[in-house]
């Protein structure tokens, strides 16, 4: 069968690519061998939201019910229930792009691909029964999969990795998790919500290594407060496993050995290269691209996670579709660079731009406006006064060079002032648009105002 493009794996960065393509004119294939979605949408960012979700509700009427008048007997929750609403939310979801690939006409082909040649696809689907398909544009986007920690492969059951960390039939009495960044946070706040007994360890200085410092050290003491036992600048040395869990030593800030029923490693990804003709690869072992996304192979471009950090579903759509416009416009493809990073724990954490380590690590000149939500009224309202919203202003124009959140809503508000990096806008600017009131979002007004002495409210 002969298409104008072929499209291998079914994320969000290939169903976006091929439902684009759709859109223009073009006769377009998608082949993913598990389901339409991807991880994002199946085994990570929808079903995890879900997740967390169950846990924030519970949290909120655990500790905070007295506080708005609420009472009730033998408060309790039902896992099985829990995990099946994760599921159903990601089939539901599923199904959505399954619609949209119908009502665009590109053809969905469940199977496992791998590229024969330039221009040429096989796809071996259930049944050992192979196909071929043929396309000028070829577009990857097979994404990653959980990083094992050495000697200390997955087994499903006391070893974990993020997808079996969402279906477990049993909630555990205890966990180990190693790696803090979005993932290992994001479970160690669901877990803990729950009552689990959570550890968390980071090799680096700070949980969520790659935002702003004082964001993570604000994450990290909120964290300590939730019952939650944080161990930074902490290795793992030693790993065993049992019928009755596992046992993990460490050193840092102090040695000693941690038992848990079970451990979910969160240290990374790696790329999941389809098979077939080999293509040039970064050093960490990505596919190598061009600008226009073009692999060292001619006709075959990748766009996603595929292609190496910054791994976000929501990087992954814009790469794709600018791949897919180069392939069939005018249109000169970009690389992204500015990008919101978001974690749903509570409290949330988002960022956009640069932090301060990095602007002054460039040697930029600026300024730091911060406001506290415990000086916010609509904060106050609601309950939820943790956090601050911080920004970084260049000098001498005063444009917004980063922005960084960690409270309530952080992630729906960091939308905002991605926007005004996108649009160059200044101080000037922020502080003419007016934020309505009581928001959250005024705390961006007065950080603003706070860099340069005109805040109302602190």
């Amino acid at each position: 069968m002969a298409y104008d493009l072929i499209v291998i794996g079914g994320g969000p960065a290939g169903y976006v690519g091929a439902i684009r393509a759709a859109q223009l004119g073009k006769k377009v294939a998608c082949v993913e061998k598990d389901r339409v979605g991807g991880t994002c949408l199946n085994w990570g960012c929808i079903p995890t939201k879900s997740l967390l979700r169950n846990a924030e509700l519970f949290h909120l009427m655990k500790l905070r019910a007295d506080e708005c008048g609420f009472s009730f007997d033998n408060l309790r929750y039902d896992w099985s229930k829990i995990i099946k609403r994760s599921r159903d939310v990601a089939d539901k979801n599923a199904a959505g792009i399954e619609y949209l690939f119908r009502k665009n006409k590109v053809d969905y082909l469940r199977g496992e691909a791998s590229l024969e040649s330039a221009g040429v696809v096989s796809v071996k689907a259930a049944g050992d029964k192979t196909q071929k398909l043929e396309a000028k544009n070829i577009l990857l986007a097979t994404g990653v999969v959980s990083r094992p920690l050495p000697e200390f492969p997955f087994n499903n059951k006391t070893v974990i990795g993020s997808r079996e960390a969402m279906v477990l039939e049993k909630q555990p009495a205890s966990i180990v998790i190693i790696g803090a960044g979005a993932i290992g946070v994001e479970f160690a706040y669901f877990f803990n919500a729950f009552g689990t007994k959570v550890t968390l360890i980071e090799m680096m200085s700070a949980i969520l290594p790659l935002e702003d410092t004082e964001v993570s050290l604000a994450l990290e003491k909120a964290f300590a407060k939730q019952g939650i036992k944080v161990l930074t600048g902490t290795k793992v040395v030693k790993t065993a496993t049992g019928k009755e869990g596992v046992k993990i030593s460490v050193e840092g800030k102090t040695t000693e050995t941690l038992e848990a029923e079970t451990c979910l490693v969160a240290i990374g990804v790696q790329p999941l290269l389809p098979g077939g003709i080999s293509l040039q690869l970064t050093p960490r072992g990505f596919i190598q691209t061009t600008d226009r996304y073009q692999t060292s192979v001619a006709g075959v471009f990748a766009a996603g996670d595929i292609i190496g950090p910054p791994l976000l579903a929501h990087v992954a759509s814009y790469e794709a579709i600018q791949a897919v416009e180069g392939m069939f416009t005018d249109h000169a493809p970009k690389r992204i660079n500015v990008f919101p990073s978001c974690t749903y724990c509570q409290p949330q954490v988002a960022s956009v731009g640069l932090a301060e380590r990095a602007a002054k690590e460039r040697g930029l000149k600026f300024r730091v406006g911060k406001f506290p939500f415990s000086a916010s009224g609509k904060a106050r309202a609601v309950g939820e006064v943790e956090g601050f919203v911080k920004i970084l202003f260049g000098e001498p124009h005063r444009e917004v060079l980063g922005a960084h959140i960690i409270g309530a809503e952080a992630t729906e508000m960091i939308a905002e002032l991605g926007l005004a990096i996108s649009l160059e806008a200044t101080e000037e600017e922020i502080e003419a648009t007016v934020h309505a009131h009581p928001t959250l979002s005024e705390a961006v007004h007065e950080a603003t105002g706070q860099a340069f002495g005109s805040a109302i409210h602190i």
